[in-house]
């Protein structure tokens, strides 16, 4: 495996944005008779892509049929290892598992920590842009 100049950011930014459209959907199916909210389980893919043995980017799309367009497998990564289902803390009566409230607690986490992490590679990239130019 390759290492990246920005370490293991890159892959956070990838996992992060899977998580924002794990919860993105629980939030969108906030009404769905029996939807089960799932999160994704952002340490343990993160331990992973660190250690080598990232699960999160070895999916690759299958062909059906031969006029099937080759698609690129990092940009349809499976995150199904990682995905676990939230408990609910006050279940609704018609099955579904989605409190919106927490949903968007913790999309709003999400979202700063994806902040975080792109201003920390925009610092990365500018020092290096700096050492390029001698300044």
């Amino acid at each position: 495996m390759a290492e990246s100049i920005f370490g293991i950011h890159e892959s956070a930014l990838k996992i992060r944005e899977q998580r924002a459209e794990i919860l993105a959907n629980n939030l969108a199916n906030a009404d769905t008779p029996n939807f089960k909210a799932r999160d994704l389980d952002f340490r343990s893919a993160l331990q992973d892509a660190s250690s080598g043995t990232n699960r999160f980017e070895t999916s690759a799309m299958a062909k059906t049929n031969s006029r099937h367009i080759d698609g690129d497998a990092n940009s349809f990564a499976s995150t199904s290892s990682y995905l676990m289902y939230r408990q609910p803390t006050q279940p609704s009566l018609d099955g579904n598992t989605v409190e919106s409230h927490i949903e968007k607690a913790k999309f709003m986490e999400n979202g700063m920590q994806q902040t975080a992490t792109l201003e920390f590679l925009n610092g990365k990239i500018t020092g290096l842009r700096s050492a390029i130019r001698g300044e």
